[in-house]
This record gives structure tokens, sequence and C-alpha cells, in this order.
């Protein structure tokens, strides 16, 4: 095919363009007459001459625009489209100088041309108006300046998209109840089919997209965890400087994206540099610019659009908590006003940048792979729920994307194949603050001794200051498996002193919390201590969280036993695999053993693992933060992710752990190479 290969778009016509230009043109003129009464410093002395100045704008638009967005196509990225707003005004300010009977200053410069949009957007809703072709035709044109340098290639390419924390069995119930109406097509005409896979201990995304984007997530133990070699310091998945610290520690330059790949909208780059909103790349300026933005400044009223369903999106949210706290929707928790601008700005801002940029990249066809996530789902579910109504819509709009960009590979030059998968799921539940009365934090210092003096002793991370205080190594063993020859008999025995909890400033000890996974780390020690040690420094502590019933165990490491899975009634040996008492694990999955078994070989593992309770007949856990849908650690839909792959694909074997999952992507990624049309 010839470099400015242009196929027909389906649907166009001179007829819909015209019909298509009337109606944004007269949603203009409405839009720009709706926002005049409001004395915001727009004022118009009749509607002709507002339909002068409509029509002028839009001239001045259609001429214009091209030039601007080349010239001014950083500004418009550092300023995250802002900067469209600024230039839809100007045109608006410099015919104040000209046209009689119309001025325009202050707010109105920049909220004229939101109401114009926003206006479009509801006409075209009611109407029905399918805007995609003219978008396909425009952005069709940008591809082909853009593919002049770079010949397309004759193999497949593949998009992956990702819909951050949908389990399995969600996605297969929001199919059924035709909340995502593309992918049950895809599924109804065979061309796809689901398979479920399985997380990593923890489940989560900083965990999962390790995996998938570099095979490797080695010593990834759960959101936040903490390096006591590092002068205790506190490593967060959500963290700019962490994250880049954390790439360069699990890459080896063969990630998933590394030969001729693009990272939209993920934590981890996938060893690609061709990046947008990208965390682990964040702090490089120079990587924001990427050309495929220009497909969402493709025209002037585009970032307005997205700025309108922004806007939409917060009165849905606002109408949400309304709704939750008159109908008494439990479990239920405080939705402040960051959530609220969290989740405009996830399932929306970031769902549209994500979806246009791709739909360039497609039809560019440079890109043999592409990653993007969508966050949409994951961070109302968190608030919401996993099964209420907003998560399911959000779903609805994520699906909706999807059919945007599979229409798109029709007008590209170059094929793709479509794989659809999570990075984990998540599991409803009331928080352990709500089930217990106080959080998971004061419970457990409530556990803790208040005299702490033998500790700041030893608080020092320097080995030598322990060596008065522990037993030698060669000789503990012994003294320890004497004095402790029972576990069992020991915790189910011991009665627990109440001593009264000191403040957490003065606490030398570090608590974090990761869905229903919790990590409690003595910080007093530069390594992690023995069960043995625990249990006799801090008497208390594991008692009274193996006794608590919205804890289902913990894990700890024994001089003697190795690591030791304990639960209130029962231990579970997972050297030797011997159970004493009741099965700790017997509701957490078959794979239970090895996911703990892994991260308990982990450098950063902690002291103790918390795990909650998981009640197999409701789905339920108890997340130790403050979230309704949590995910992390064991126990249900949460860690029983999906992916929707082509029919063609072989799977023979379960997916177990993000990094069988690289496998199985890279072994395809290859297979595509050998296609060619």
């Amino acid at each position: 095919m010839p470099e400015d290969y242009q196929p027909e778009i389906e649907n166009f016509s001179y007829k819909n363009l015209f019909i298509r230009t009337m109606v944004v043109w007269i949603g203009n003129i409405i839009g720009f007459l709706i926002i005049a009464p409001f004395k915001l410093g727009l004022t118009v002395d009749s509607i002709t001459t507002a339909i002068i100045v409509v029509t002028i704008v839009g001239i001045a638009n259609a001429i214009l625009w091209p030039i601007i967005t080349r010239v001014f196509m950083p500004f418009f990225i550092y300023t995250f489209g802002a900067a469209s707003l600024i230039f839809n005004g100007l045109f608006f300010w410099i015919l104040n100088f000209f046209v009689p009977g119309f001025t325009i200053d202050g707010p109105a410069i920049f909220l004229t041309p939101l109401c114009m949009a926003g206006v479009n957007t509801l006409i075209s809703g009611i109407v029905t108006i399918d805007d995609n072709s003219s978008y396909y035709r425009a952005v069709t044109r940008d591809a082909i300046k853009l593919r002049r340098k770079n010949p397309v290639k004759k193999s497949k390419g593949m998009i992956i998209l990702e819909i951050d924390g949908l389990s399995c069995e969600i996605l297969k119930e929001a199919i059924d109840k035709n909340y995502m109406p593309t992918l049950k097509s895809w599924i109804e005409i065979g061309s796809h089919h689901i398979t479920e896979w399985e997380t990593d201990l923890s489940s989560q995304t900083g965990a999962s997209q390790a995996g998938i984007l570099h095979g490797n997530n080695k010593d990834i133990v759960a959101y936040r965890w903490v390096e006591k070699e590092n002068n205790n310091k506190i490593m967060t998945c959500g963290s700019f400087s962490d994250i880049n610290c954390l790439e360069k520690r699990i890459s080896n330059g063969d990630g998933l994206l590394s030969k001729n790949g693009g990272s939209r909208c993920n934590l981890f780059s996938g060893d690609t540099d061709n990046v947008i909103f990208t965390l682990s790349k964040a702090l490089n300026l120079q990587k924001m610019y990427n050309k495929a933005w220009v497909s969402v400044f493709a025209n002037p009223n585009s970032f307005a659009r997205i700025c309108i369903l922004f806007i939409e999106e917060l009165v849905l949210e606002i109408y949400s908590q309304i709704k939750h706290y008159i109908k008494n929707i439990r479990p239920r928790i405080r939705r402040g006003p960051i959530y609220t601008l969290t989740r405009a700005g996830t399932n929306v801002f970031l769902r549209e940048v994500n979806t246009q940029s791709i739909i360039l990249d497609i039809m560019v066809g440079k890109l043999d792979t592409i990653y993007a996530t969508y966050l949409g789902y994951d961070e109302i579910a968190h608030h919401s729920g996993t099964r209420d109504e907003d998560s399911f819509k959000a779903l609805k709009k994520i699906d909706k994307q999807f059919s945007r960009i599979n229409d798109s590979i029709k007008y590209s030059e170059r094929k793709y194949d479509i794989v659809i998968q999570s990075d984990h799921g998540q599991c409803n539940g009331a928080t352990f603050k709500q089930r217990y009365g106080v959080s998971f934090e004061k419970f457990v210092r409530s556990l803790l001794p208040e005299d702490m003096t033998i500790y700041s002793i030893m608080g020092s991370n320097d080995k030598n200051d322990l060596k008065d205080v522990f037993i030698p190594l060669n000789k503990q063993k012994t003294y320890l498996e004497n004095m402790y020859n029972d576990s069992l008999e020991y915790i189910e025995k011991y009665s627990p002193v109440h001593y009264k909890f000191k403040k957490p400033e003065n606490s030398e000890v570090i608590i974090l919390g990761s869905g229903n996974l919790a990590l409690i780390y003595l910080t007093q020690w530069p390594r992690r201590l023995y069960y043995e040690e625990i249990v006799e420094f801090f008497p208390n502590l594991i008692p009274g969280l193996i006794k608590n019933k919205y804890i289902g165990f913990i894990l700890v490491n024994s001089t003697i036993k190795g690591p030791m899975v304990i639960g209130e009634g029962g231990i579970y040996y997972l050297n030797s695999g011997e159970v004493k008492g009741e099965n700790p694990l017997k509701v957490y999955g078959k794979h239970a053993e090895y996911h703990l078994k892994r991260t308990n070989s982990f450098k950063h593992c902690p002291d103790i693992l918390v795990n909650s309770f998981y009640n197999p007949e409701t789905e339920e856990v108890c997340a130790f933060e403050e979230l309704v849908g949590s995910h992390g650690g064991m126990g249900g839909p949460q860690t029983k992710p999906f992916i929707m792959h082509p029919s063609t694909w072989q799977i023979e074997n379960d997916i177990i752990g993000a990094e069988n999952l690289y496998k199985l992507l890279k072994r395809e990624i290859k297979n595509l190479e050998k296609y060619e049309y």
C-alpha cells in the first residue's frame, strides 16, 4: 500500500458532514447565547451578532488550528491541555476588537468555549450523531503525515488494554448484564476467549505490572514496604521516584514493550521510551512529549469536550454520594473532594487521552505492541464497591472506548490483534476499623508494651549493638526450641497482658496497609526478626493478632521450622507442608502455599505479614485501609483477574503469577512477527 494510504471511512458522506457541521454550528450558537446572561464577561447585543462571531471563530479554527497544534503542541502537553482553552478563548478575545455589539473578558474567555462544547456534546447525544467517522477521517490525515518517515510493517501488531482491578467473575457478570456489549459481541462471534489467571502475592498493580511488563516482580512485597537496610525507607508503588528506582531494579532490558512498543498510562514502561502518562518515566519531562498527543488536540473542541465530561463525572460522583447516604448502602466510606477529582481524572481525562492516543498509534501503524491501562473501574470500585451501579457504568464507558479502538483498526493500513486483560481483581467488605471499632494501627499498638526501654537500647542499626542482647546464632536454635517446642500450644494457652499503647510518633514499629494485607516492621532491628524472637520480646503481639476474628492468618519466619502461617486454630509449616491443628490456608486457594513461600523469600518481607479473614460464601474480606473494594492480599476474586485473548491462542497450563503472563504475551507477540497480510 502507498504511504499516503487513506481508507474510505464507513458511513462517511458529504451529506452527513454537512448535517454534522450544521449541528455543531447551531450548538455553538446556543452555547454562546446561554453563557451571555450570567454576566461573566460576555455581552452580545443580538442573535445576529452571535451568529457572526461563532461563524468567524469556526472558520478561523478550521484554517489556523492545524498550524497552532503543530507549533504549540509541547505547550498543550505540558499544561495537560489547558493551553487549548486559552487559544480557543483567544480567538473570541481578538474578535472583541472587530465585531460591534460583542465584548468578552474575564472568566468568559475560558467558559465560553467550554459552554459551547457542552451544548454540542449534549445535542450530539440527543440526535444520536455518530461523530466517529469524521474523527477517524481527521486522525487519518494526521497519521499520513506521521508515517511518511516510517513505512508501515506488513506484520500484525498487538494492542493490550488493561482494565485495572477487574476480576474475571465481575467481567463475566458485566458482559451478561450487557454493560460491555463490545466484548460480548467478540465472545459471541468466537473471535476471543476469556481465561482466568492468578496473581502473585501481593495482588496489586505494582506487583502485577512489574511482572507483566518486565517479567520480574521479585521483592515487591506489597503496595508499600519498608527497606530496613535503607534507613527504614518506605517504598511506595505510587511514588514517581520510587517507581523509577524500582524499574531500574527489575528491568533487564527485555521488557514486554522493549521492541518497538508504546506504554500508555502505566506504572512501568516495559522498557520503551515511547510513553504517555507512565509513572516510571514521569520525572523526565522530555518523555511527556509524544506525537500521539496530536489526536487529543485534533480539533479545537476536543479538550473542551473532555473538560465537559470531567465536570459531568464530578456531578455523577456527588449524586452517587447522596444516593448512597439516602439509601444507606453498606459498607460505605467517606468520599471527600480529593476522591471526587480523582474519579473524574481517571474515569474521564486519562480514559479519553488513552483512547485517542491509541487510535492515532493504530492509524500510524509504527508501533508493534501497545500496552494501555484504563483506571476508572478500580478507583470507583474501591470507594463504591465492586458491584455498585457506578462501577458497572464505568465498565460500560470503558467498553465504548474498546469499540472505538476496534473500529479504528478498520481504517488502518496495519492490522492489530486486541487483547483485554486485568492486573488483579477486588473483594468487597466492611473495613477492619468498621468491624472492630478501631484502626488496625491502634489495635497493633494495644498489643505492644508501654515500656520499650530495652528496645530503644537496641535501636541502632549497628549489628554489634545486638551481640549482648541476642543469644549467639549457633546456640539460639537449641535455646528457643526448648523454650517453645510447640508453637500452637503456646499461642492457645497464652493470655495477653493488657498494656497501654504509646503514641504513634513515639513508636518504633512501622505498620503499612495494602488492601486486606498488612505489614508489621519492628524497625529497631536491621533485619527481619524470627518468630521466636518476636514472642520473647513482644509476647502479646502474635497471640493478639491471630485471636482477632477479622484476621485470617499471619506469616512469620521461624529459626526452627522456617516460614510458618499461623491462624487462630492451626499452623501451616510451609517448608515441610505439615499442618498442626486447623489449616489456616484452606479457603485461600490451592496455590496459597506457593505464593507465601515466594513472598517469605523476598528481601523486604516484613517481620509479620498479616492477611485478613476471607469468607468464601460472601466473598468478603476486610481492608486495613478505608476502602470498600480492596485488593493486595489473598482471598477470593482479588487474585483472579482475566485475559481476554484471540481464540487462536493455545494456553495449555494455568497462568499462575504475572511473570508467566509476561511469558505468554511475549510468545504471542513473537508469533505475530511471522504473520504477514
